[in-house]
C-alpha cells in the first residue's frame, strides 16, 4: 500500500492484479490474498490489522470482509486525525498572545477618533499656547 492511498484504491489495484494472475492460470486462494494485503498495509494500519486477525480466523476471512474491516479502521483513523487537527488549531488560537494582532495595519491608532478623523488635540493645544503668548507679549 502506498502512503496516503485509501483502502478502496489499494484493494481495487490489488484485485486488478489478482484477476490478471487468475486469468493467466494462477490459482491463488483468498486466504493468501488476505494475508498478503494485511502484510502490505502501511504502519498506521498495524493496530487494525492485529485487531482483525485477533477477532477473526484469517483462513475463513473473505476478501470483502477484510476490506470492510479495514475501511472501518480507516474511517476511525481519519476521524481521529480531523479531531487532532481541530484541537491543534484551537490550541494555537488559545495560546496566541492577545497583543500579537496589534501593531501596524488595521484598527484605530494614535490620533484617530471614532469617526476616523484625525484628532488634533495636540495641534489645538499648541495653537492655544501661541495665542496666549501673543496676548502676553502685547501687554
Amino acid at each position: 500500500m502506498k502512503s496516503g492511498e485509501s483502502v478502496i484504491d489499494y484493494f481495487s489495484r490489488t484485485m486488478a492484479i489478482i484477476n490478471k494472475m487468475r486469468i493467466h492460470g494462477d490459482k491463488i486462494e483468498d486466504v493468501t490474498i488476505v494475508e498478503k494485503i494485511f502484510r502490505s498495509m502501511t504502519p498506521k494500519f498495524n493496530f487494525g490489522v492485529c485487531s482483525i486477525e485477533e477477532a477473526n480466523d484469517v483462513v475463513e476471512l473473505s476478501i470483502d470482509e477484510s476490506q470492510s474491516s479495514l475501511l472501518v479502521h480507516e474511517q476511525k483513523i481519519n476521524q481521529q486525525e480531523k479531531e487532532e487537527q481541530a484541537l491543534n488549531a484551537l490550541l494555537e488560537n488559545h495560546f496566541t498572545p492577545s497583543g500579537a494582532d496589534r501593531g501596524r495595519g488595521k484598527g484605530r491608532g494614535r490620533g484617530h477618533s471614532r469617526g476616523g478623523r484625525v484628532n488634533n488635540d495636540c495641534g489645538n493645544q499648541e495653537h492655544h499656547h501661541q495665542h496666549q503668548e501673543s496676548q502676553f507679549q502685547g501687554r
